[in-house]
């Protein structure tokens, strides 16, 4: 049914609940194939940055969160890869989705209170305004 999936990946527990999820379905399907976007937000990047500069381990956050998406599909069995996007993660993921045509798009859902919900708008509900395909939202 979905042979072009799309995961927005950004390692937090909805996310890795939509990975779950974005590889189920994966396997449901022969031939499907599953594009990983973690977004780097360039905002959060100056801070992780700022408080990691005098690091011995030179291991970013991202790199650690990349390597348990890589582990997750590794194990059951997936065509994957994954693609790192700067900007607005909202804005970034529909504009990945939209020009290269997915199936659809699993993302996780986020709890942002009610008042951050309605001033910023969640990163999962502007993906589904936006997106050309099926939004899948995961709790």
């Amino acid at each position: 049914m979905f042979k072009k999936i799309l995961l927005a990946w950004d390692g937090s527990e909805h996310s890795v609940r939509a990975a779950k999820k974005a590889i189920e379905i994966a396997t449901c399907t022969e031939g499907s194939h599953v594009v990983v976007v973690y977004v780097k937000d360039t905002d959060k990047s100056k801070s992780e940055v700022l408080q990691n500069w005098n690091s011995i381990d030179i291991s970013s956050p991202k790199e650690e969160k990349i390597k348990q998406i890589d582990k997750m599909a590794k194990e059951s069995n997936i065509r994957y890869e994954v693609e790192t996007l700067t900007g607005d993660p909202g804005i970034a993921i529909v504009e990945y989705a939209n020009k290269h045509q997915f199936d659809v798009v699993v993302v996780g859902s986020r709890g942002l209170n009610t008042l951050q919900e309605m001033v910023l708008g969640s990163v999962s509900h502007k993906v589904a305004k936006r997106a050309n395909c099926p939004v899948m939202i995961i709790k």
